[in-house]
């Protein structure tokens, strides 16, 4: 999969456009690994594209705002909800990450592959940290700067890729849970390759 330098409003509703979903239906591997254990409660998935994360939280009972710049992935995700069931708590918002700020705290504040250049980027990871709840939870995901050298895919401009451990300084008063890389199979046309994420998580205590 290739990735433009630099992708837009525009750009992105063109990649959704078509019938099919761009990713997969499914929820990311470390969502699911790090969230399983977490009691429902409101959650808002940033950058939620098509929405798979935010429904495989709908479906164990979490209430979800999912935001984003593409109306057209959202308008896909919805229509993901409704097949599975859970669209009353899959709750879409178009807008500019940049320019958004929580309009409540969150029990959960999800970042799945957001990537963005400076200072863009460290403003929103900061807003996103601000989100969190009392007793909540911020999970980052995103490929990996590591990856560009060492793994497979994902966007292949430095300015928009960072390390997990290079967020922490915009954690704020959050306690850092974790902060480390993660591979990735990828199967590809020439076998299995191997990507390089990272995952951050933090927690505010109650």
């Amino acid at each position: 999969m290739t990735y433009p330098r630099r992708m837009n409003q525009h750009a992105w509703d063109e990649r959704y456009a078509g019938a099919d979903l761009v990713w997969t239906a499914e929820a990311n591997r470390f969502l699911v690994a790090e969230a399983a254990d977490l009691p429902p409660g409101r959650a808002v998935d940033l950058a939620a594209g098509e929405c798979r994360n935010a429904v495989w939280l709908a479906e164990r009972g979490w209430e979800v705002d999912a935001v984003d710049f593409s109306a057209v992935g959202l308008d896909k995700g919805i229509r993901l909800a409704e097949h599975r069931g859970v669209a009353t708590r899959v709750h879409p918002t178009v807008a500019d990450l940049g320019d958004w700020s929580a309009p409540a705290r969150y029990d959960l504040v999800l970042v799945a592959y957001l990537h963005l250049p400076r200072p863009a980027r460290d403003r929103v990871f900061a807003a996103a940290a601000t989100a969190v709840a009392p007793g909540g939870t911020l999970l980052v995901i995103g490929h990996d700067l590591s990856n560009l050298e060492r793994g497979y895919g994902g966007p292949q401009d430095p300015a928009v890729l960072t390390t997990a451990p290079d967020l922490v300084p915009l954690l704020g008063d959050l306690d850092l849970v974790r902060a480390d890389p993660v591979e990735r199979p990828v199967t590809t046309p020439e076998g299995e390759r191997v990507a390089i994420d990272h995952v951050l998580r933090a927690v505010r205590r109650a």
